[in-house]
């Protein structure tokens, strides 16, 4: 389904808040079928990608071997 999201899963570094949000936005883009939502969504769908990123976050905060990797 989201074959164009990009891995953020990288060998020598933690991805960054903007990666995480550009690929939240990529998410929320795909399953809502919007690209841009009109004015009256727009609310909700931006409220969507701030949760899918700080979702994306507290994962790759609970990954473990991923501190050992940038530490």
């Amino acid at each position: 389904m989201c074959r164009n999201i990009k891995k953020l899963r990288f060998e020598d570094r933690m991805p960054t808040d903007e990666e995480m949000r550009l690929a939240a936005l990529q998410y929320v883009r795909k399953v809502s079928g919007y690209r841009k939502p009109s004015r009256v969504n727009e609310a909700a769908f931006e409220q969507a990608v701030a949760a899918v990123a700080e979702a994306t976050r507290v994962l790759f905060d609970g990954l473990e071997g991923r501190k050992t990797v940038i530490g």
